[in-house]
């Protein structure tokens, strides 16, 4: 399982978005976004590079670097470290939840429904 900080994720997510980066460029890109100075942004880099979450080639005379986790299985990973923190790995108990708040538009609601038509039809072509 992935385990990613806040950190971890802001670089990876520009890494996502374009890569590869140089170390320049991810330092502008975070500085902007996060405010990080550059030692920040090389600090949390190395650390990357020693969870294995990034790595880098030489391209020219620069380290270009490049995500090393894609971002499907970190978010699928993430989701399921969340539901089972919070929602004891349930999806329905973070639905009740959400629903009995009232903190879902009537446009969320509809994009759910269409997500779970989905999967029942996956199932269904499954069995």
């Amino acid at each position: 399982m992935i385990k990613l900080t806040g950190s971890e994720w802001s670089v990876l997510d520009c890494l996502w978005e374009e890569n590869p980066q140089t170390v320049m460029q991810l330092v502008a890109k975070l500085g902007e976004r996060m405010g990080w100075a550059k030692s920040t942004t090389i600090t949390t880099l190395r650390r990357m590079e020693d969870k294995g979450l990034v790595h880098w080639e030489v391209v020219g005379r620069a380290k270009s670097y490049l995500p090393a986790v894609e971002q499907e299985e970190a978010e699928i990973s993430e989701t399921r470290s969340f539901l089972e923190r919070v929602y004891r790995g349930s999806v329905g108990l973070m639905m009740s939840a959400m629903a009995q708040r009232q903190e879902l538009s009537s446009e969320e609601i509809a994009e759910l429904r269409e997500i779970l038509n989905k999967a029942e039809e996956g199932r269904r072509t499954d069995e």
